[in-house]
């Protein structure tokens, strides 16, 4: 696989939550760390995606908000 977007963490699929439309991959980058998307359920199906499985988390963003608390 090669993508223009440099953010690409490789990880396991810890989670799926399934919508109606939309389904939530929750995937573990390592070092406690873990990334999810929200993406179509035609799109979980097409790509294979189940829990245990290998995948990647591609960030590709214009900007990143930065927030603390008060």
């Amino acid at each position: 696989m090669k993508l223009s977007a440099r953010n690409q963490f490789k990880g396991k699929i810890i989670d799926i939550q399934e919508g109606a439309v939309n389904g939530i991959v929750k995937i573990d980058i390592g070092g406690g760390n873990v990334m999810s998307a929200t993406i179509s359920m035609n799109a979980i199906r097409e790509l294979g995606l189940e829990v245990g499985k290998e995948a990647y988390a591609v960030v590709k963003a214009t900007s990143v908000m930065v927030g603390v608390d008060e």
